[in-house]
């Protein structure tokens, strides 16, 4: 039997939160994934509730929330969040001392065996990979303090595609599920300004769910990624998602 996992950075609440999120909601329903990971969890609006709310009401998919600020003065902006339909064993999180970073944990019950299921940001430079590589460090230290159960999923926009040390790191320990092109959408505000301006249009893969332990990996690809049918600057996000299918080995 196989459950699906995705995940999504939401962008906070900017660039026309109000009508896009309509978007997410749209390919939500096709997507219906049994664990959901996101980022910019936009805690002043709490988009994280709305969605988790307007999914049990529209969709009929009810799904736990539990959420996880940044720390220092970015804990009032945003934060993780994982929705599940899974039954929770426990949460736990970490502070990377770094950038206000964070990651969370949940421990779920999936079919009557323990699965980890992280989420985590890591930081945005456009040059040096140091700090991002400092962060993976931390969070593979993190993650083997915690080597009660083998089987664990890693999500979250990593900023890094997979040449640079950060995801190589990641990846000597983890399996992306998928390498699709991630960023950036064509997300463009009511004036006219287009999330990273100065970027490409989906030319890189740095939104990742990564796997290891007794799973495997039946299907993958790119959600949340199609525009407004009356309006091709609305997307979902300034990134696409990424989802799978697994199942225990």
């Amino acid at each position: 039997m196989t459950w699906r996992i995705a995940m999504l950075n939401l962008e906070q609440d900017h660039k026309r939160w109000d009508q896009r999120r309509e978007l997410i909601v749209a390919q939500l329903g096709a997507l219906a994934p049994d664990v959901w990971a996101l980022n910019e969890v936009c805690m002043p609006r709490q988009t994280g509730r709305w969605l988790q709310q307007v999914a049990r009401e529209r969709l009929g998919l009810s799904y736990a929330l539990l959420q996880q600020s940044r720390v220092n003065g970015t804990s009032l902006v945003d934060g993780e969040a994982l929705l599940t339909r899974y039954p929770v064993v426990e949460s736990a999180n970490f502070d990377y001392r770094l950038m206000d970073s964070v990651a969370q944990v949940v421990r779920l019950d999936v079919e009557g065996r323990l699965l980890d299921v992280y989420v985590t940001h890591l930081y945005h430079s456009r040059g040096n990979d140091a700090l991002r590589l400092f962060q993976v460090q931390q969070l593979l230290a993190w993650i083997q303090t915690r080597d009660d159960v083998a089987a664990r999923v890693v999500c979250g926009d990593f900023n890094a595609t997979l040449d640079q040390p950060s995801a190589q790191l990641m990846a000597s320990v983890f399996q992306p599920t998928q390498t699709a092109m991630t960023a950036f959408s064509p997300l463009q505000d009511t004036n006219g300004t287009m999330s990273h301006h100065s970027e490409a249009r989906f030319d890189r893969c740095i939104d990742y769910l990564w796997v290891a332990g007794p799973l495997t990996v039946r299907a993958s690809g790119v959600c949340f990624n199609q525009p407004s049918a009356s309006d091709p600057t609305l997307w979902p996000s300034d990134h696409a998602g990424v989802w799978a299918d697994l199942a225990w080995v």
